[in-house]
């Protein structure tokens, strides 16, 4: 499956088992917890290490679940898509998110 054909959820579920395995002291942290909790946490951790890293959460599941040069494109092109729906000239919306391109 390419990640083209993944659905966002498909994607986001990808990037979150991806970013646990990856996190060997969450994964510790959170063995005791239901799964319920477990998957909250994971959640939170995700989104915090998003912002650590100047992104959105959506951009994080990108980045775990792309190459770096599909994570480029593919960003850029929501983040394109985003201004045309908010209806911003596009370096507005770089400036407002701060984007670099």
């Amino acid at each position: 499956m390419t990640t083209t054909e993944m659905t966002q959820q498909e994607r986001h579920t990808k990037a979150l088992n991806k970013y646990l395995e990856e996190s060997p002291q969450l994964k510790e942290e959170i063995k005791d917890l239901s799964a319920d909790e477990q998957r909250d946490q994971i959640q939170w951790a995700f989104e915090d290490e998003a912002e650590s890293q100047g992104f959105q959460p959506w951009e994080l599941t990108l980045k775990y679940t792309s190459t770096p040069e599909e994570f480029e494109v593919a960003r850029l092109a929501l983040h394109k898509e985003a201004a045309e729906v908010l209806g911003v000239e596009w370096e507005e919306y770089c400036e407002m998110n701060n984007l670099v391109v």
